[in-house]
């Protein structure tokens, strides 16, 4: 699926506007809601997406100082910066993602196509390292809505999400030490404009079939796959769906069987 980097950023941009309006008419007590992930607010949720939006522009801009200062890091520093930020307002962590959201644009508008972005688990593409920011937005902004108890409107970023979630089946498989399969999948989606989407041979004997929104919630964690629409066919399908992790790190948690439905 060749992409130009405008267009991502475009994708971005839309994907975060969504956001914003509903992040928009929090009060304060809104803000400290708790989110489906564990013990984490909607605050936290917002500061997690500033706080990597920076990093990736250092990754971006002077990848040597990245790699410093990821040698440094401790295993809770996720934990560590999210208590950091939990002292300021709603609203000025949400300035603090829309002035990280502005310089993350700005880097990667002006970046060298051919670096490769270093970043917390494998070196990305400068694409991938930008398409992994739509699909962390896409994620967080997900526990907001459904903390919320709203509806998640889709965005042309809905696509970037499903892509990266099928380009990471073999992370899936390397984040829990598993060997990675070397079979095929065929992934089919229905996508909210009444197209298809698909990623994988013809003559592929394992698929993967149902609604772009479900699939995406799957392989971001944000719902088990036995509470979607999502169906599979063949051993390495089933299994994948089951341990799907777009994003870099340890295996998430998930969620439970029941604990949304789609």
């Amino acid at each position: 699926m060749a992409v130009l980097i405008p267009d991502l950023c475009r994708d971005l941009t839309n994907e975060t506007g969504v956001l914003v309006a509903a992040l928009e008419p929090l009060d304060d007590a809104d803000w400290d809601a708790l989110t489906p992930a564990e013990a984490w607010t909607i605050k936290d949720q917002i500061a997690h997406l500033a706080f990597f939006d920076g990093a990736v522009v250092t990754a971006v801009t002077d990848p040597e100082r990245f790699r410093t200062e990821l040698a440094a890091l401790t295993g809770g520093f996720v934990e560590e910066q999210a208590a950091r930020d939990r002292a300021r307002r709603g609203s000025d962590t949400l300035a603090a993602l829309l002035d990280a959201r502005d310089a993350m644009v700005e880097a990667f508008l002006h970046a060298d196509l051919s670096q490769r972005v270093p970043w917390y688990g494998p070196e990305m593409s400068v694409a991938s390292a930008l398409t992994a920011r739509i699909m962390e937005t896409w994620a967080h902004g997900q526990d907001v809505f459904d903390t919320l108890h709203a509806v998640h409107p889709a965005t042309a970023a809905l696509r970037q999400v499903a892509h990266i979630g099928v380009r990471a089946l073999p992370n899936s498989y390397a984040a829990r030490r598993m060997t990675v399969p070397l079979e095929p999948v065929r992934v089919e989606l229905d996508a909210p404009d009444g197209s298809t989407w698909i990623w994988g041979p013809d003559d592929a004997s394992d698929h993967v079939t149902g609604p772009a929104t479900d699939f995406c919630l799957v392989v971001t964690q944000r719902r088990h796959l036995a509470d979607t629409a999502v169906r599979t066919s063949g051993d390495v399908a089933g299994q994948w769906m089951l341990i799907a992790q777009a994003f870099a790190g340890p295996p998430g948690s998930g969620r439970q069987p029941g604990q949304f439905r789609v």
